[in-house]
């Protein structure tokens, strides 16, 4: 566990094959794909990959934590080790997709410019963001809800500033009037969280 140029050189050795996924038919794609988890499995359990879709100048391979920060130093170790490949970039973490998102997360669709967020301060902890999130239908007490809401959110800023800043979240419907009760539009999060960043460096 945790040897990374094992990783590295079944990767290098079945480069062609993931290079050329999508001449592949269904089955054998399915079963790259699992062998390519088995190995990262075998380098660190806990972490999982995004392959993005091919463009002209190559392909993204994004390796997550999902959330989990004890894995981080795993995800950036691997992205720090990757081989120089042509048609290949290795990203470390979920890349934020920035405002005006609609994510789909169990049988809820969140829709970032029909939802509010606020800051909830904490004295004991300043440096970690609370943040109460508006939403236009929310259901009381859905652990599921409250996931898609964090998924929005980390699709919004991405991976590691979501782990690493927001250390509280919880849910509310949308008041009659939101900017009166100290709300403003979810897709105001990315500039507010780069603010928030560059606060706690002071």
């Amino acid at each position: 566990m945790h040897d990374v140029n094992l990783f590295w050189n079944w990767f290098s050795d079945n480069n062609e094959r993931l290079t050329m996924l999508g001449d592949l038919d269904e089955k054998e794609q399915q079963s790259l794909l699992e062998e390519l988890q088995g190995q990262l499995d075998a380098y660190c359990e806990g972490l999982t990959y995004e392959m993005g879709e091919p463009t002209p100048s190559g392909r993204t391979l994004t390796f997550s934590a999902e959330g989990d920060m004890d894995l981080f130093r795993y995800v950036v170790e691997l992205v720090d080790n990757a081989p120089d490949l042509d048609w290949w970039e290795f990203l470390a973490f979920k890349q934020p997709k920035g405002t005006d998102l609609k994510v789909t997360f169990d049988k809820y669709r969140f829709e970032t410019k029909q939802m509010y967020f606020m800051q909830l301060e904490s004295e004991e902890e300043p440096d970690i963001l609370g943040i109460r999130v508006a939403l236009p239908n929310p259901v009381a007490d859905d652990d599921d809800q409250l996931v898609g809401v964090y998924v929005t959110l980390e699709a919004m800023i991405g991976e590691f500033d979501c782990s690493t800043l927001i250390g509280y979240l919880d849910t509310c419907a949308i008041p009659p009037e939101p900017f009166k009760a100290g709300f403003r539009p979810l897709d105001d999060f990315p500039e507010f969280v780069e603010w928030f960043k560059k606060q706690r460096e002071k």
